[in-house]
């Protein structure tokens, strides 16, 4: 940002805190903005640089606007991956920057062109190779190891089942992880052992393109790192996907059960389902732990099964687990509070309009519906600053800033809208699957609406009591305190 940018010697002072952000956010590039958004695309979080916006310039910014947010492209952006947060964390310290010392920065730049710089200078790191040249100096500082890996592999294989690694990093960089992950032994020919782990490996993959283009595949010869069928066997610089192979190479996929033990880069997902033996997109279980690189694109073109690696899981159910009896009495006073209001409304409707049926005898006079109404109001009142309270507090438990990540109030976050949608199955760690057979046979959990929610916990598939139930959208003044 500083040297090919041209930002002040300020910015080398910065530090990122990962624990401050999260995934699941939205940059409003044009506001300078950082959102929570629920399912319903209601923003319940917002933050400008790191200053919380109130309820009430919140609602005017995005509830009250004449204008619906998409809350996409080219105006927002998605921070979904791990990698993104860094970017975030670094948009937000610049807009801070902006907002205390304009003329910090250089003339004329925009808030937009404060997150465009952001991200190029980030693409920056990765086309170079600054960036995983300095994971691969020492992967232990930035890769988790994982033990129950191995077996996991191991028991996978041993049950029959095919196993594939296609990963957008190209070869070396693809190896040096895996010797980190799997061990670094080499095999008679040079190969690394890791290798035989899998019966296809395809670096250099490029997705979503992978599922989608048409592109060549090439084989690495993996002692040296060369493209075994090229004219010069020029091993590839590992700076992104703009250097991969061009359109032109004829695709030398070997048939299902040749490739184990070799290595390929490029190509696309037919000379996967080649090597594989796979006859229909059901056939394959992809695990990944980008919901649109990985997961959208293979379910919704492929038909794959997909799991998502959600690494945030464990925390989140931990926090669940702790915070237990906050959430019962969270449960309490909604209902409390419910109850006050209806009561609230019959008081006033029965005021305003002479009684239950309409009769000027059942009215009752105005002071004794106004005392009525009042009490309730301030019991209500009461409830409502208890819940709003004890809400923030519980999910704080979850993060000091952001609250859970699959949760905005009550409603699910975006990002939980996301993995119901596109993921099959979802984990913090796919060695998760160890604790269960090879023949695990996953079923989908019943989608359930409002009125069956409602029955099952009245205790009555009919709702009890024959009241009314329906469905309570996400709308703002349900869940603000989120």
């Amino acid at each position: 940002m500083v040297t090919v940018f041209g930002y002040p010697l300020v910015l080398r002072d910065f530090e990122f805190d990962w624990r401050y952000m999260a995934r699941g956010l939205v940059i409003d590039k044009k506001r300078g903005n950082v959102l929570k958004v629920d399912r319903h695309k209601y923003v319940k979080l917002a933050y400008h640089g790191f200053r919380e916006l109130s309820r009430d310039d919140r609602l005017e910014t995005y509830a009250r606007s004449p204008e619906t947010a998409s809350f996409d492209e080219p105006d927002f952006a998605l921070i979904d991956t791990l990698f993104s947060l860094a970017e975030a964390h670094l948009f937000m310290q610049l807009v801070e920057l902006a907002d205390e010392a304009p003329g910090a920065l250089p003339p004329g730049k925009t808030t937009p062109d404060l997150y465009r710089d952001v991200r190029a200078a980030v693409d920056l790191c990765h086309r170079d190779g600054s960036l995983k040249s300095a994971v691969a100096a020492d992967p232990g500082k930035y890769v988790h190891d994982d033990p129950a890996l191995p077996h996991l592999l191991r028991s996978l294989r041993a049950s029959g089942r095919k196993l594939f690694l296609a990963t957008n990093s190209l070869y070396d960089y693809t190896d040096v992880i895996m010797r980190h992950l799997l061990g670094g032994e080499l095999k008679d020919d040079g190969a690394p052992a890791w290798l035989d782990a899998f019966d296809v490996v395809v670096t250099g993959c490029g997705k979503p393109a992978f599922f989608t283009d048409k592109r060549p595949l090439f084989e690495v010869d993996p002692p040296s790192g060369l493209l075994r069928n090229t004219d010069s066997g020029t091993p590839m610089v590992q700076i992104g996907d703009a250097d991969l192979p061009r359109p032109g190479a004829t695709s030398r996929a070997p048939r299902g059960g040749r490739a184990r033990g070799r290595a390929f880069q490029g190509g696309t997902f037919l000379d996967l389902h080649r090597m594989l033996g796979v006859a229909n997109g059901a056939e394959v279980l992809y695990v990944g732990d980008h919901i649109y690189g990985d997961i959208l694109r293979s379910k919704k073109t492929l038909g794959w099964r997909t799991m998502l690696v959600v690494p945030e899981l464990e925390a989140e159910l931990a926090a669940r687990a702790s915070a237990g009896a906050t959430a019962a009495e969270l449960a309490s006073l909604r209902l409390a509070r419910d109850a006050l209001e209806d009561q609230m409304q019959r008081i006033q409707w029965q005021r305003d309009h002479g009684g239950a049926s309409g009769s000027d005898d059942e009215g009752g006079s105005d002071d004794a519906y106004a005392s009525i109404y009042d009490s309730l109001r301030s019991q209500r009142n009461a409830a409502r600053s208890k819940h709003v309270a004890l809400l923030k507090a519980y999910h704080s438990q979850f993060h000091a800033v952001w609250g859970s990540l699959l949760k905005t109030g009550y409603q699910n976050s975006r990002y939980a809208h996301q993995v119901e949608r596109f993921a099959c199955l979802y984990t913090s760690h796919v060695s998760n699957l160890a604790w269960y057979s090879p023949d695990k046979a996953w079923r989908a959990a019943p989608d359930e609406m409002a009125h069956e929610a409602d029955a099952r916990a009245r205790g009555s598939f009919f709702g009890g009591g024959g009241e009314p139930v329906a469905a309570r959208p996400g709308d703002e003044s349900d869940n603000s305190a989120a």
